[in-house]
C-alpha cells in the first residue's frame, strides 16, 4: 500500500527530509492542496515549516494532526524568532509527546499522533475563516492585515482617482481595496490577485459581483491573461516570508507595466522609505506623486 505524506511550506532540506511525492498544503504556494479539506486520518506522515503567527501556527498544526493516521509521525519546525521556541509547548498542549532539537537557529519538534488529541477543535475554530464584525468582512488569521484596515490601503482608498474599464488589484488581500474600486459602475471588470489562497477565498466571500474575477497566483510569474488593462491598483508588498524584500514590490511594478495598455495607469501606495521612483520612471511615461503622509506615499504612473 502506497504511503501518503504531506508537507506544509518549504522546510530547509538540511533540517527535514520530505518525500519527493509529498502533497504540498501551503496556502502560499499556488496550486497546493488545502489542508483544511484533507480527509481525517488520510496521511501517513506530515512535515511542517510552521507559520510564524500564533493562531495561524496552531491552526496548521491542528489540521495536520487531524489529517494524520493514529501513530503517524509529525515533524514541525520553525526559526527560533518566528515561533520555533513555542512549538514544543503548543504540540504538547495538543496531546503529543515531543522530542525537540535545535539546528541552524530553528527548533525541530518530532512526535507521533497519539490515540487522543486535546484542543484540536478549538485551534481549528480559532484559525479558520470567519466573518469579522469589526471590519464587516470575511477574513482569516495569517492573511495580510486580517483583523484591521491597513493604513496604506486606507490612504489609497481615500485618494483613488476616477477609474474605469478593465483593471486588476495586485495583492488583493481580502478585497478591501477592490470593494472601493468596484463602488463605481465605470469599472467593468476587476481581477483580484493574491499569492495567498485564504485571501482570495475571503475576497470571493466579500465581493458578490460578476464584475470581479479571482486569481490565486504568484505575480512574479508571467501571466499572459493580464494584458491591455486600463488600470492596476496595489498596496505594494515588501515582505516575503517575513523578511523585507524590496525586489517583491519592484516585481509588482514591472508586472503592472507589462499588463497595462498604452495610456493605462498604475495607482499604488508604498512605504515612504522604499525607493520606487527608480523603478517606476523607466517603465512609465509619466510618474506623479499624489500624496506623502504618515509613512506612506501614493503614486499614479501612466504608460
Amino acid at each position: 500500500m502506497t504511503s501518503v505524506s504531506g508537507v506544509y511550506g518549504s522546510p530547509p532540506s538540511d533540517l527535514a527530509d520530505v518525500p519527493r511525492e509529498a502533497i504540498q498544503f501551503s496556502p502560499l504556494i499556488p496550486g497546493a492542496a488545502s489542508l483544511d479539506r484533507q480527509p481525517a486520518q488520510s496521511l501517513d506522515a506530515m512535515t511542517l515549516l510552521a507559520p510564524p503567527g500564533t493562531i495561524e501556527r496552531r491552526y496548521a498544526l491542528a489540521l495536520a494532526l487531524r489529517a494524520l493516521k493514529p501513530g503517524a509521525p509529525i515533524v514541525a519546525l520553525a526559526p527560533n524568532d518566528r515561533g520555533g521556541t513555542r512549538l514544543r509547548k503548543e504540540l504538547e498542549a495538543l496531546g503529543l509527546d515531543v522530542e525537540e532539537t535545535s539546528k541552524r537557529h530553528h527548533r525541530i519538534a518530532v512526535a507521533r499522533k497519539p490515540a487522543k488529541l486535546t484542543g484540536i477543535d478549538d485551534a481549528v475554530e480559532a484559525g479558520g475563516p470567519r466573518f469579522d464584525d469589526e471590519i464587516g468582512l470575511w477574513t482569516q488569521p495569517g492573511v495580510f492585515s486580517w483583523d484591521r484596515l491597513d493604513p496604506g490601503t486606507g490612504l489609497l482608498i481615500e485618494h483613488l482617482p476616477d477609474l474605469s474599464g478593465r483593471g486588476a488589484d495586485f495583492g488583493c488581500g481580502i478585497g478591501i481595496l477592490a470593494r472601493a474600486v468596484l463602488a463605481t459602475g465605470a469599472v467593468s471588470e476587476l481581477t483580484l490577485i493574491d499569492i495567498d489562497r485564504r485571501a482570495v477565498e475571503c475576497a470571493q466571500h466579500n465581493l458578490d459581483t460578476p464584475r470581479a474575477r479571482f486569481l490565486w497566483t504568484d505575480l512574479r510569474d508571467p501571466h499572459p491573461q493580464l494584458a491591455s488593462l486600463d488600470f492596476v491598483v496595489m498596496n505594494a508588498p515588501f515582505h516575503d516570508a517575513g523578511q523585507e524584500d524590496k525586489g517583491l514590490a519592484q516585481a509588482f511594478v514591472k508586472r503592472a507595466a507589462e499588463s497595462l495598455r498604452k495610456g493605462g495607469i498604475c495607482v499604488m501606495v508604498a512605504n515612504r522609505h522604499l525607493p520606487y521612483e527608480a523603478v517606476l520612471k523607466p517603465l512609465f511615461k509619466a510618474v506623479t506623486p499624489i500624496i506623502e503622509t504618515g509613512g506612506y506615499k501614493i503614486y499614479e504612473a501612466r504608460k
